[in-house]
């Protein structure tokens, strides 16, 4: 399934246990894996730290679920302008599957030869298929949106944004959007593929390849971190947003990521954070048990009640994503139900 993994567990109380297996690739000769190896966490970035971030903004009065997107991105002009609320991007009630679709192209090649102001025009007005609200559809484009209405309100970039409200601050030292700042030695290459050779100490995502490429950091890809990091910020977490004498978040503001803001709906989700999703987390996964997976074969999960989260981070998409896309699902799950119960 993968070379290597480190898999973090971490209680309410800060103890901890941080395993790590395997090597970089299938090479003898490969790196082996440390408990501080860095990987590419891919969509865990829309949790931590976008969406968290905007989490904090509403906790600080400077934004409402109640507020519509063109109040900050004025120049957003599809059909649904009027109708696109926060609310909807922190909950992934956003059409926006077809227009990632148009967004990152349907092949490499053609994606490689686009620019992020070309990928920026797509995801300003090309049209929704269902209206805001109406349906709960995960896709990269409400994080990608998310993140140009913090950096807006903020008046800083994401990065440098998280580096100061985060990770500075939870002693997150090895987590950053710009992975050329570490050796390679210490980051686990992500896949081989037909137009950038080896991915290695770059971003995966190819959306948020190019847009690095400008220097422009997305919400929906690019955070690289280190299990013990993102125990930290687990930690936090079952903490009700306080750690180290330092409060990220109120209690209300935790309990809305735990709560499902879409009962209407044959799904469930908090706020930025997917919940109880058994299909990765397993059977003993409650209401409340909330979490984010990434692409290149990462998860973190938190449940609060249990006062018990962990992380895996991995490169199952090395040298090649497979085509069996339940496989890391499955270990997700094996290890969920090990940990939870």
């Amino acid at each position: 399934l993968f070379p290597g993994c480190v898999i973090g567990i971490v209680k309410k109380d800060g103890s901890r246990e941080v395993l790590p297996f395997g090597n970089f690739t299938y090479e003898s000769s490969s790196e082996t894996v440390k408990e501080n190896t860095i990987y590419d966490t891919a969509s865990l970035t829309k949790s931590i730290p976008t969406s968290c971030l905007a989490l904090q903004l509403i906790d600080e009065g400077k934004l409402k679920l109640s507020d519509k997107l063109i109040d900050y991105i004025p120049e957003f002009n599809n059909s649904d302008r009027e109708n696109v609320l926060i609310k909807h991007l922190l909950t992934y009630t956003l059409d926006g599957y077809g227009l990632a679709s148009a967004m990152d192209g349907t092949d490499g090649t053609s994606l490689y030869k686009r620019k992020a102001s070309d990928m920026k025009h797509v995801l300003f007005t090309h049209d929704f298929e269902k209206r805001p609200g109406t349906i709960f559809k995960y896709s990269n484009i409400p994080s990608a949106l998310l993140g140009l209405v913090i950096e807006k309100i903020s008046g800083t970039s994401l990065d440098r944004l998280a580096d100061e409200k985060l990770f500075r601050r939870l002693a997150m030292n090895r987590s950053t959007f710009s992975p050329e700042a570490f050796p390679l030695q210490e980051i686990a290459p992500t896949e081989i593929d037909d137009w950038r050779g080896i991915v290695h100490g770059i971003v995966h995502d190819e959306s948020a390849y190019i847009c690095k490429k400008e220097n422009i950091i997305v919400g929906h890809a690019g955070l690289f971190s280190t299990a013990p990091d993102i125990l930290n910020f687990l930690e936090m977490l079952l903490n009700k947003g306080t750690l180290y004498g330092k409060k990220f978040f109120s209690e209300e503001i935790v309990n809305q990521m735990t709560t499902n803001q879409i009962p209407d709906f044959d799904d469930s989700t908090g706020l930025g954070w997917e919940l109880n999703q058994s299909r990765y987390m397993g059977k003993y996964s409650t209401s409340s048990t909330f979490g984010k997976t990434g692409f290149t074969g990462t998860l973190c999960v938190c449940d609060i009640e249990k006062g018990i989260a962990y992380v895996i981070l991995s490169n199952r998409t090395y040298p090649k994503r497979q085509p069996d896309s339940q496989a890391i699902n499955t270990f997700r799950k094996n290890i969920g139900e090990i940990v939870l119960k």
